[in-house]
């Protein structure tokens, strides 16, 4: 996959646009527009002065004359996939999707035209590719094989508007496993430092130099044949961030080949059981629910979907309670300063918030 052409585009520093910050300052050239654009720019070191690198930090001065290397024309390859969404909430700045396991969120190796990401392309044209972006929309992601609800902006302003959220930890998110055993608490938080595994790259464990990793967890119901319902919440997103989490605590997810769910299925003594569990065509991990602040209306949204069908016969066998039958949706006044800060706070392109594996 190739990148953008560049072509040369020269900003002389008028009076007028003296003192500015400089992604301010390139902001004003059309080609560029705004300064999350011109963020990218310069992180990517495509802004200069006299041959030298300009940060991010950078005043301009009357009498400067800035080169900019900017994208000519942005091609995408994204290709749309004809996929059947399930779009519970959608309006002219974001859309909720309760993604199926099974779907790849973008495009990696061996997934380049199957996934949500070409699902959504199919479904709206309303997405911002911005520079050269293979993630249109995109400010957080699930596992393949999970499970439920993503939000997805369908312009810049809401993109970043989300990401700033997503970053300052202000987002609701709750997910419900099931687990094997017994919990020795019925409630807590598992702390530690994630990265990629040393030998197996596919997997990730806690590590002193990884990356902080926080989730709250609380047991809301336990079947006799040693299965436990679990509720999620996670103040972190790292990747398979609830997998490892319960897997190091000593109780894998179910149905979680990677992080030990195979090895405790043959402990258990109900044959029903274990075959409702090879039978399911992945670990048994829903999020449930996701909250945010909207970016026009600065209300905030909670957002609840029902359990996916497919792990439907394993909550019924366990008489697990099922929750919502459909979906719902709650709105609120926001208790966060998030509602009144403006989205060019964040300067910088947003990390992706990445509780994903793809």
């Amino acid at each position: 996959m190739t990148g953008p052409e560049f072509e040369r585009v020269v900003l002389a520093i008028t009076a007028e646009l003296a003192d500015l910050r400089i992604d301010k300052a390139l902001a004003t050239i059309p080609q560029i527009a705004t300064r999350s654009q011109a963020a990218r720019l310069i992180q990517a070191g495509r802004v200069r002065m006299d041959g030298k690198i300009l940060k991010a930090s950078y005043l301009t001065r009357e009498g400067d004359s800035i080169d900019i290397d900017v994208p000519i024309e942005v091609k995408s390859e994204l290709v749309p996939y004809e996929f059947p969404l399930t779009v519970p909430y959608e309006d002219k700045e974001l859309l909720i999707v309760d993604k199926p396991a099974g779907l790849v969120v973008h495009p990696a190796c061996g997934h380049l035209q199957d996934t949500l990401v070409n699902a959504l392309l199919h479904h709206t044209k309303d997405l911002s590719l911005g520079f050269n972006e293979q993630r249109p929309g995109l400010v957080h992601r699930i596992d393949k094989g999970t499970s439920g609800l993503l939000v997805i902006a369908k312009n810049e302003q809401s993109q970043r508007f989300l990401a700033l959220q997503f970053q300052h930890k202000t987002t609701h998110r709750l997910y419900r496993a099931l687990a094997f055993g017994k919990f020795k608490d019925e409630q807590g938080t598992i702390r530690s430092n994630l990265k990629r595994h040393p030998e197996d790259r596919k997997r990730v464990a806690s590590s002193p130099d990884g990356k902080h990793a926080v989730t709250h967890y609380r047991v809301v119901g336990y079947h006799p044949t040693g299965i436990s319902l679990v509720e999620l919440r996670l103040e972190t997103g790292r990747t398979h961030q609830i997998r490892v989490h319960l897997s190091e605590l000593g109780h894998p997810i179910v149905g979680d080949e990677v992080y030990g769910g195979g090895k405790r299925l043959k402990n258990l003594k109900s044959v029903h059981l274990r075959k409702l569990i090879e039978e399911m065509p992945r670990f048994a991990l829903h999020a449930m629910e996701l909250g945010f602040i909207h970016p026009s209306t600065k209300k905030m949204m909670i957002f609840q979907a029902p359990w996916a069908s497919d792990l439907l016969p394993l909550i019924e066998h366990c008489e697990f309670p099922r929750y919502n039958q459909s979906y719902e949706t709650h709105i609120t006044d926001p208790a966060s300063k998030l509602a009144t800060v403006a989205t060019d706070d964040l300067l910088e392109a947003p990390d992706l918030d990445d509780d994903g594996d793809e």
